[in-house]
């Protein structure tokens, strides 16, 4: 009898302390604040992975943004090819230097039998074989860059609604090499033809910022290059650039309508001393005749014509404004 209460008693001591070992961190907190500690210590591991991760991305994006200024830096010094693709232009080195010369030697042989004299000949050669053949790559690559930057913004709409819409950046740029107006979609079927050939999406579109060289391209092409190095929301950061260029966009107008009246004055003041010869030559073509009949009025009308051209430079420093 005596056995069998040790025993009972024994195994209520058993059950009590068991209880107790196991009850007793839940009543204590021991439980929870071993549960709070893990809780800190996964939430700092989570943070410095984070930091951790940060700071490969900026790494990256640096490397990315460094990447692109030494490119840029190298397409500072542009050549000839890249001037004829920049003005839209299909032809070969040959044929535009065999155009120049041609335009060049017509100019100078009308000037020598104008004139009869060598000294007259020889600035219409250079006139007409580098002059002339410059100033119109320059002319159509400023009038090819005024409408691409008229359209760029509506192609980078176009990325952001696909984008949003699922589909993938190439299927995007394919819809714009296909759809878009000129020269938006010469300029992206370039970058489509370029990623068939085995180029990345970035390298394929830093493609654009060499043909056509203004912040608006060198914009899309840091965008595109670092999405595709470091990752990251293309649709938010792309629909960011299209507020820019919108910006930029209607800052230029305004800037274009604010100078206009400035840009009438310079041309009304360039054009009276033409305006003014032309008028006394048929009024008294004997009194002004006097200016390319001999050496004095020659020397005059050189000068006249150097401090010309010094007042239009002054004048288009003062209208010009970067934006």
């Amino acid at each position: 009898m005596e056995s069998n209460v040790l025993m009972t008693g024994g195994l209520v001591a058993v059950a009590v302390g068991a209880t107790l070992f196991v009850v007793y961190p839940y009543l204590s907190g021991d439980i929870k604040a071993e549960r709070r500690r893990e809780t800190i210590v996964s939430t700092n591991k989570r943070a410095s992975e984070r930091l951790v991760e940060g700071g490969n991305r900026r790494k990256q994006i640096a490397d990315s943004l460094k990447e692109v200024e030494q490119r840029g830096k190298s397409r500072k010094r542009v050549t000839l090819d890249r001037k004829i693709s920049q003005a839209g232009l299909d032809v070969s080195l040959g044929r535009f230097y065999l155009v120049s010369a041609v335009i060049g030697l017509v100019l100078g042989v009308s000037a020598f039998m104008a004139s009869n004299n060598l000294l007259i000949a020889l600035p219409g050669l250079v006139v007409g074989g580098v002059g002339l053949p410059n100033w119109y790559l320059s002319f159509r690559s400023k009038r090819r860059t005024a409408k691409f930057l008229h359209e760029f913004p509506n192609a980078v709409d176009v990325i952001v609604r696909g984008i949003k819409a699922g589909l993938p950046l190439g299927d995007c740029l394919r819809v714009i090499a296909s759809e878009a107006s000129e020269p938006v979609r010469s300029e992206f079927r370039y970058i489509v033809e370029a990623q068939t050939i085995g180029l990345t999406v970035g390298e394929a579109v830093e493609k654009i910022a060499e043909r056509i060289p203004i912040p608006e391209t060198s914009f899309f092409a840091i965008v595109i290059s670092i999405q595709q190095k470091a990752g990251g929301n293309l649709s938010e950061a792309l629909s960011n650039l299209s507020r820019v260029l919108r910006d930029r966009k209607k800052m230029r107008a305004k800037v274009k309508a604010v100078s206009s009246e400035a840009n009438a004055s310079a041309m009304i003041i360039g054009s009276m001393p033409f305006a003014v010869g032309v008028l006394i030559y048929f009024t008294s073509p004997q009194y002004i005749e006097l200016l390319w009949t001999t050496s004095t009025g020659r020397m005059m009308m050189g000068i006249g014509a150097t401090w010309m051209m010094i007042g239009i430079g002054v004048m288009r420093k003062m209208i010009a404004f970067d934006i």
